[in-house]
């Protein structure tokens, strides 16, 4: 919806208010056309049921206001004396529109100092969970959001089982676009598993005020520009979502808007000079590790390898066996009379081996692919065990069909391409076909006009241009984790109205959080990363764990109350 169609949304809702409540508003002793007036009528309405007058913000805050404008119809029905629960259930069921019966076909009189405490101990919970629901909801939609990394793009500056909290104030919060949607889930509703939003209506764009810029090299959390999967994990057919309930991502920014983009052999230049990352930043690359005696998985293992696979050999599995090694995330697969059995760098546990009677060798292959970061390889080029370490590099010039833009003109890789001019608010740029394949998905999806090409011709919303202007900001999003990271080099540029946040803080973190090899018969064997647990995202140094000084302040907390309130009963 555009600005003016949702100016005689709200002009209509209005409308639709003093219809249904200007006679309740007489009966309490205020004027009819006080029931008219936008956002004073709302003013006067709280004064009629007795609650403060702030609560009038909490109706203009979208999502917010589902919450509140039930609370609202009931206590204006129960104003009146309207106090049955099936009264209750009736204005919510009706989306308020039970007032109107009460307005017009009972004779009701204004109840004026009426108790505002729940008469019974089910409504004291209900308003507890009401308001409870109400400012979570508030601040995990403009202040801090729970996230969990659920992929290795960050290996290993962020892990997968990192359970973090995402600042939104710090870039400013963007409101919320989908005005219809289920408070504190994302795009799914637990359980039930349908969508939790409605696609319409959609509010303007608009971001609150924040304390700073997004800049080059700081780790930031957006909408997936990409992102047309129904559930995040779960693979269906493809479906439209409005831009908050896109999947979130969390990457590194690596160009903001303005720059000049270029990867060169996997390191990444910003207008022509090489970035260098933070020290907390653990940058992986892919390499051929070699050895004439093996490259064994106990090796990898000592020199803190995480992301490689392991192969084992059964010379013979029952039908049982392959269903347990199939439901625990093992995959077999038959070679001549023997079976090639795949598992990730964890293996297959010892007591899933003992309880399906399984007879396994591990393969000890001469030549392994490991994905390693500079401290990793610095570990195995000290053992002596590998003969040869060489960095799996794509030439240049070697083009991926799948990667940005997908064009012949750009034989682009994820080691290897640009440079690519980042898009800046403002800026205009010359348009032909050899470089409306970089543009095309920003002038059509993300700034809404219409786009076609005849022979030379560039036409944007009919009309033939050589030249564009970018409406918002983008920036260019890499994983550290950079020859395993979907990214911008896989579906471009990131807008401005995508962003989400920037995390902050590890409150948790676990390992084996989506290992197929870390749970044995479906039962989860996470292990805590006690290192991790309640340390920062950004700064430099190592990071440090504050978790015990939580536990000791939570612990001092409690020891006072409890003397505390001993001392008092002990007075009393």
């Amino acid at each position: 919806m555009s600005t003016t169609q949702w100016i005689i949304f709200i002009l209509v809702v209005q409308v639709i208010h003093f219809l249904g409540t200007w006679k309740l508003y007489v009966k309490a002793g205020r004027k009819a056309w006080e029931a008219a007036i936008p956002i004073y009528n709302a003013i006067v309405l709280m004064q009629i049921i007795n609650r403060p007058k702030w609560w009038v913000i909490l109706l203009f805050i979208p999502i917010i206001n589902l919450l509140m404008f039930p609370v609202i119809w009931v206590e204006t029905i129960r104003s009146f004396g309207r106090n049955t629960l099936w009264e209750s259930w009736a204005v919510v069921l009706t989306l308020g529109f039970y007032i109107y019966y009460v307005n017009y076909g009972l004779d009701v009189s204004y109840v004026e100092n009426r108790d505002l405490r729940p008469q019974t101990a089910l409504g004291e919970w209900v308003s507890s969970i009401v308001f409870a629901v109400v400012a979570a909801t508030l601040v995990h939609t403009y202040f801090i959001q729970p996230y969990v990394i659920p992929t290795g793009s960050l290996e290993r500056t962020l892990r997968v089982g990192d359970l973090l909290f995402v600042s939104k104030f710090h870039y400013g919060a963007r409101t919320p676009m989908t005005a219809i949607a289920a408070p504190m889930v994302h795009d799914t509703l637990p359980i039930i598993g349908t969508p939790s939003y409605l696609n319409k209506p959609q509010i303007p764009y608009f971001r609150l005020p924040g304390f700073k810029d997004i800049k080059r090299k700081e780790i930031v959390v957006f909408s997936w520009p990409a992102d047309t999967v129904r559930q995040f994990f779960v693979a269906e057919k493809g479906v439209r979502k409005p831009i908050d309930k896109k999947s979130n991502y969390v990457k590194r920014c690596v160009g903001i808007p303005g720059d000049s983009i270029e990867v060169k052999d996997g390191y990444v230049f910003a207008n022509g000079k090489q970035l260098e990352l933070p020290d907390r930043a653990k940058p992986q690359f892919d390499y051929i590790a070699y050895s004439n005696k093996g490259v064994s998985s106990k090796m990898l293992l000592e020199s803190g390898v995480a992301d490689f696979n392991r192969i084992y050999i059964a010379q013979s599995l029952n039908r049982n066996q392959q269903i347990a090694l199939a439901n625990n995330g093992f995959r077999a697969f038959q070679q001549g009379q023997a079976f090639q059995i795949l598992a990730d760098m964890n293996g297959i546990p010892p007591e899933f081996v003992r309880q399906h009677r399984l007879a396994l060798q591990e393969v000890t292959e001469r030549q392994r692919l490991v994905t390693l970061t500079q401290e990793m390889k610095e570990k195995l080029e000290k053992n002596l065990g590998i003969d040869s370490l060489v960095r799996r590099i794509e030439p240049n010039g070697k083009r991926d069909t799948r990667l940005f833009p997908q064009h012949k003109d750009y034989p682009w890789n994820y080691s290897n391409m640009g440079p690519i001019y980042i898009p800046e608010k403002g800026k205009t740029v010359e348009l032909d076909l050899k470089v409306l394949p970089l543009y095309k998905k920003i002038i059509r999806e993300y700034e809404g006009n219409t786009l076609s090409v005849l022979g030379n011709e560039i036409s944007i919303n009919g009309q033939v241009v050589d030249s564009y202007t970018f409406k918002q900001d983008y920036y260019w999003m890499m994983g550290d984790n950079r020859d395993h990271s979907e990214d911008s080099r896989a579906w471009g540029y990131v807008p401005e109205n995508h962003i989400v946040g920037t995390p902050i803080f590890i409150w948790m973190s676990f390992d084996n959080f989506t290992d197929a090899a870390g749970r044995v018969n479906k039962i989860w064997k996470w292990k805590p990363r006690w290192e991790r647990i309640f340390t920062t995202v950004n700064g430099t140094g190592e990071p440090v764990s504050y978790f015990k000084w939580f536990l000791i302040v939570l612990a001092g907390y409690f020891a006072f109350d409890y003397f505390w309130k001993k001392r008092r009963a002990n007075k009393g």
